[in-house]
C-alpha cells in the first residue's frame, strides 16, 4: 500500500515538474502548427479582419498554377541530398582527425565549430563578400595563382549558384556534425579497439568493425538532424542570393515566406509549409523505423 501510494506521488511530482515545459511546447510549437494548417485552407492577406475558406485552393494553385513551386522543390531536394552526404562526412572525418591525440586538437576543435554559432545571415555576408568576382577573396587569390580564367560569377551563374550557396553552408554546419561524432566516439569500445589491434588489425579494419557500429546511433541522429536542417534551410539563402538569379537557388521554406511576407497571400505560403512539413514527416520517419529495425535484427 505504501510503495502505491510513493508511486502515485513521484507521478504526481513528474507531472508538475513537465507541466510548464508541455504548456510551453503547446502554446509555441503545437498551436502554431495548427494554425498554419488551418490557415492553408483560407485566403487571407494578413491584413484583412476576415479570412475566406477556400478548401484546397492553395494547394490546387503551388501545384499547377504556381511556376515557381516546382523548381524550389527541385532545388530543396538537391539541397537535402548534398545536405545528407557531405557536412556529416566531413563532419565525421574532421571528428576522426581531432578526436587523435595530436598537438592543439581542442584548439582545432573550436576553431571548427567556431561557425556553428556565428548567425547563418552574417554568414551569407561573409561569404557573399568572398565571392564577389572583382573584390572577393576568391577572386584575388585566383588572381594571385594566375588562374583569372577560373574566376566564375559564382552567385550570378544559375547554373553554379546553388552549389556556391551550399559550400556556404556546408563550412558552417560541418562543425555540429563533428560535434556529434566526437561525443559519440567517446562512447566506443577503448578495449574492443585494443583487442583488434592486438589481433592485428588496421585502422581500417578497426574502424570498420569497431567504431563505426558503435557509431551508428549517432550517425542516425546526425542525418535525422541533416535532413531537418536542409528542408528548412531559409536564411543563409536569402542572405546569399534571395532565391536568385531567375530563381534558380529558390528553396521551398523561402518560398512560403515569399508568398506569406512579400506577395501577402497566407493562405498560399501556409500550403508551402505544410506540403514542406510533409515531405519532412515521410523522410524522417520512414528513415527512424529502419534504422530500428536495423538495430533489432543486429541484436
Amino acid at each position: 500500500m505504501t510503495s502505491r501510494y510513493i508511486f502515485s506521488d513521484q507521478r504526481t511530482q513528474a507531472a508538475m515538474l513537465i507541466a510548464p515545459a508541455i504548456v510551453i511546447y503547446a502554446v509555441f510549437a503545437i498551436y502554431p502548427m495548427i494554425d498554419v494548417v488551418t490557415l492553408s485552407f483560407q485566403r487571407w492577406n494578413g491584413l484583412d479582419a476576415t479570412k475566406e475558406f477556400v478548401g484546397f485552393s492553395n494547394y490546387v494553385d503551388i501545384f499547377t498554377k504556381d511556376p515557381v513551386f516546382w523548381g524550389a522543390f527541385r532545388n530543396t531536394v538537391i539541397w537535402t541530398i548534398l545536405s545528407t552526404i557531405f557536412p556529416p562526412l566531413v563532419g565525421l572525418l574532421l571528428a576522426l582527425g581531432v578526436n587523435q591525440p595530436i598537438f592543439g586538437r581542442n584548439g582545432l576543435r573550436a576553431i571548427f565549430y567556431l561557425p556553428v554559432i556565428i548567425a547563418p545571415i552574417a554568414v551569407a555576408t561573409m561569404w557573399r563578400w568572398m565571392y564577389d568576382p572583382f573584390f572577393g577573396l576568391f577572386g584575388q587569390v585566383l588572381t594571385s595563382m594566375g588562374l583569372q580564367s577560373w574566376i566564375q560569377d559564382w552567385l550570378g551563374n544559375r547554373n553554379i549558384a546553388l552549389y556556391s550557396a551550399f559550400v556556404a553552408y556546408l563550412w558552417q554546419t560541418v562543425g555540429f556534425s563533428m560535434v556529434l561524432f566526437l561525443a559519440g566516439l567517446q562512447g566506443v569500445s577503448k578495449t574492443l579497439i585494443e583487442a583488434a589491434r592486438i589481433d592485428g588489425a588496421g585502422r581500417w579494419k578497426v574502424f570498420r568493425h569497431v567504431t563505426f557500429p558503435a557509431l551508428k546511433p549517432t550517425i542516425t541522429i546526425v542525418l535525422v538532424l541533416a535532413i531537418i536542417s536542409s528542408l528548412k534551410a531559409f536564411d543563409i539563402i536569402y542572405g546569399l542570393t534571395g532565391g536568385g538569379p531567375a530563381q534558380s537557388t529558390q528553396m521551398l521554406a523561402l518560398w512560403a515566406f515569399t508568398q506569406s511576407m512579400q506577395i501577402f497571400d497566407f493562405g498560399r505560403g501556409s500550403a508551402i509549409s505544410v506540403v514542406l512539413l510533409l515531405i519532412t514527416l515521410s523522410v524522417v520517419i520512414p528513415y527512424l523505423r529502419w534504422t530500428r529495425k536495423s538495430e533489432e535484427n543486429e541484436e
